[in-house]
């Protein structure tokens, strides 16, 4: 977010915000001691926002007009797509992945799990993180994330993907997005496998990471763009400790990877705060 101006300290605003979310423009407004202050998402738009509030000091009426409706296609589709391809990729992997698993059940899960499953004696067996890495199956150190065991845990996680996952990769590159990705998930699955804990799976490990990255760039750095509501924050670090204890168990919500949404969350402090730093050093 980037400021651009002070309105009046009492000023009604409502129509000025209804016509500046009308024409899609990012912005919030923040009450500051010298009075209320404008903050714009995109610079870009700065000029269009503008004109806007010199019609609104004015005391012209914001007529809002209904903007020529693009036509939607393919191509305009995947040019979006385009421009955040890691996040992306990470949304269909999982989405082909939960498919196939529909298909071919345990045969591929156990393909994806940290370490290899078997059966042995009538009971389950399991290798070890070191046998695995040494026998080439690297794979396995980051495949868990895109493993995902029901509709619910896959459509939230993938929602919060896209939510965070265009931020970065938008403002910070696919490489960056690419490496978050990389460091997260194998952090929260190493994480989660150090508790002893090996079939598991899903994104929120990743997650927490986007998020704890995006929250620290937004705080430390405002101008950088970052934005996440604070009650968002305060939602999901609250979710988080209610996974941890029991009582998420006893109503139904099953066996939660705690430990790798914590381990995804240090990564995210850690990204977030490297990042930030070097951004106010350049300035």
């Amino acid at each position: 977010m980037h400021p651009v101006m002070l309105l009046p300290d009492h000023a009604d605003t409502s129509e000025l915000r209804q016509a500046l979310w009308h024409h899609r423009i990012g912005h919030r407004i923040t009450d500051e001691q010298d009075g209320q202050l404008l903050w714009i998402a995109d610079p870009r738009q700065q000029d269009e926002l503008n004109a806007l509030v010199e019609r609104w000091k004015r005391g012209e009426p914001l007529v809002l007009e209904q903007t020529a409706k693009r036509p939607h296609s393919i191509n305009t589709s995947l040019t979006s797509l385009g421009k955040v391809p890691v996040t992306a990729l990470m949304i269909v992997i999982s989405l082909v992945v939960f498919a196939l698993i529909g298909i071919f059940g345990d045969q591929l899960i156990v393909n994806l799990t940290i370490v290899p499953i078997g059966i042995a004696g009538g009971e389950l067996v399991f290798g070890t993180l070191s046998q695995t890495l040494t026998s080439g199956q690297i794979w396995r150190v980051l495949s868990p994330a895109f493993l995902h065991f029901g509709w619910m845990h896959l459509i939230f996680n993938l929602m919060w993907v896209w939510y965070f996952g265009r931020q970065i990769e938008a403002l910070q590159g696919s490489r960056t997005m690419l490496l978050l990705l990389i460091v997260a998930g194998i952090g929260a699955n190493i994480a989660q496998y150090m508790t002893g804990t090996v079939l598991f799976g899903g994104m929120s490990g990743v997650v927490y990471a986007l998020l704890a990255h995006v929250w620290l760039m937004s705080r430390r750095v405002p101008q950088s763009g970052f934005f996440v509501p604070q009650m968002l924050v305060v939602f999901m670090l609250g979710w988080m400790v209610f996974t941890m204890t029991g009582v998420a168990g006893s109503v139904g919500f099953g066996n939660i990877a705690n430990e790798a949404h914590l381990g995804g969350l240090l990564v995210g402090l850690v990204t977030g705060w490297y990042y930030s730093s070097r951004r106010l050093k350049n300035r």
